[in-house]
């Protein structure tokens, strides 16, 4: 795509969650507090959780195919390391700002520790408009973001993954981009690369096979068979769309998905098994037609009266606006915080429970681990053994927040942040601060 500096986004900070005013930070911070409340924890250790370690924010100029150049904006926040590296997506997005990425750290904090992983969380993105970008101009800013964040990331201090508009070929570059400037190969400096240059089986489907398995695991808690479930998905994507796909393969009825471009409905069930997913083909999901095909609105697909809601798609979805107007009997975040705050409270006003993100999307992360450790040891594991031990790692964590929501009498949210602070505050408590 040719350069045209009309179209171009702008390169000042974009207005985050303007629907609700409630940032990806205020957000993580919340839920931290009601978290803490839960536990006797140390106030000090909770008042340092509160900020990231550190926040790197570069320039980077990338001259466009047009021989033009554009300065745009990138972050790589890094919010706690007292387990292990940090670890974390790097995103695409014309609405990242300093603020969504210290917000989306914190959460990777918690999401590594839940399930147990020897990482910390962090989290970085450029603000651009991935779509107004040619393949050759996002190489060049993902070489440059590279170059920017060198002293900063690598296989035992940060390992970035792909996130919203980026993915394995952008991982691909950005380790190539950094074993250059260090002189050899370094495959365990990004997870999510291709399966040729170190990358592991069954990285690009994880988050939505552990939504799938933590879909499956509710459905059995509350009592209905997976053979009479009714799921809506938002979010036809790399997360939503192999969810559907896997609970449909196991019994469940996907009624509903959606992409960006809008929804479509069919009570007797979806062939989501046909249907490719938005990234294999962008117009797949609005161009579907059947004999009882309903095409709706994103906003419309999230009030379906079904059994599982899965918001598979972006951030503060549900919101105290529509709280009130969800039907379904559970919902299951695919995304990373779909659920405003408000919208918790109504939520848990209104007993329909929701299964927090960070154990739903886990499998992301989860395989990134693996694939990270097949990197250091140059030994690559089979997909079969991949699903097997994920599958294993995401029951176990489900299990150990079931045990804390029934002991403790409260939200599977915040019994998932139990585990989680529970684990960060005891290795801040044995590491103790220095100097």
């Amino acid at each position: 795509m040719s350069s045209d500096r009309s179209a171009r986004p702008s390169t000042e900070p974009a207005t985050e969650n303007a629907d609700t005013g409630e940032s990806a930070l205020e957000t993580a911070r919340q839920q931290l507090e009601r978290a803490a409340a839960a536990l006797d924890l140390d106030p000090d250790v909770v008042e340092r959780l509160h900020y990231p370690a550190r926040v790197q924010e570069v320039n980077l100029p990338v001259e466009r195919d047009d021989g033009s150049v554009d300065v745009f904006t990138g972050y790589r926040a890094q919010h706690d390391s007292v387990r292990g590296p940090y670890k974390g997506g790097i995103r695409f997005s014309p609405h990242v700002t300093r603020a969504e990425c210290v917000g989306l750290s914190m959460w990777m904090t918690w999401k590594c520790a839940l399930m147990d992983l020897p990482f910390g969380g962090a989290k970085g993105g450029v603000r651009v408009d991935p779509k107004a970008l040619s393949a050759a101009e996002t190489e060049r800013l993902t070489r440059r973001l590279t170059h920017e964040l060198r002293t900063v990331i690598g296989p035992m201090t940060d390992i970035p993954a792909p996130d919203m508009g980026t993915d394995s070929q952008t991982m691909a570059w950005m380790m190539d981009a950094y074993s250059m400037q260090n002189g050899e190969t370094e495959p365990g400096v990004v997870t999510g690369k291709p399966e040729v240059v170190g990358g592991s089986p069954g990285r690009e489907s994880a988050p939505g096979r552990s939504v799938a398995i933590v879909t499956r695991e509710a459905l059995e808690h509350y009592g209905v068979p997976i053979t009479e479930a009714t799921v809506a998905v938002q979010g036809y994507g790399s997360v939503g769309g192999h969810a559907a796909r896997l609970l449909s393969e196991w019994g469940a009825t996907v009624v509903a998905i959606s992409d960006v471009n809008g929804a479509i409905y069919d009570p007797t069930g979806l062939p989501v098994q046909e249907i490719p997913l938005h990234d294999e083909e962008p117009e797949a999901v609005t161009r579907f037609e059947g004999p009882s095909v309903d095409h709706r609105s994103n906003a419309a697909l999230l009030e379906l009266d079904v059994d599982v809601l899965v918001p598979a798609a972006i951030g503060n979805v549900l919101t105290e606006d529509n709280a009130d107007a969800i039907q379904a009997d559970v919902i299951v975040e695919g995304a990373n915080g779909p659920t405003t705050s408000g919208a918790d409270a109504v939520f848990r006003e209104r007993d329909i429970p929701v299964i927090p993100d960070i154990l739903a999307n886990a499998g992301g992360v989860t395989v990134s681990y693996f694939e990270w450790l097949q990197d250091i040891n140059r030994r690559s594991w089979s997909l079969e053994r991949v699903n097997e031990e994920l599958e294993t790692e995401i029951v176990g964590a489900w299990e150990r927040v079931r045990s804390n929501v029934a002991e403790r009498d409260v939200s599977w949210r915040t019994g998932a942040y139990v585990v989680a602070l529970s684990r960060v505050a005891e290795a801040h408590h044995h590491r103790g601060l220095w100097p």
